[in-house]
C-alpha cells in the first residue's frame, strides 16, 4: 500500500519534515517514490 508520510530531516531537536509518497513496507526514512513537499514546524 502507498502512503503519504513525513520523512524526518534536520538536526537533533531541530527537525523539519519532507512530505513523501512511500510504500508502507519501507521504513519511515527509507526508500520513497516521490517527494511532494515539506513541513517546517519551527
Amino acid at each position: 500500500m502507498v502512503k503519504i508520510r513525513l520523512r524526518r530531516m534536520g538536526a537533533k531537536k531541530a527537525p523539519f519534515y519532507r512530505v513523501v509518497v512511500a510504500d508502507s513496507r519501507y521504513p519511515r526514512d527509507g526508500r520513497f517514490i516521490e517527494e511532494i513537499g515539506y513541513y517546517d514546524p519551527t
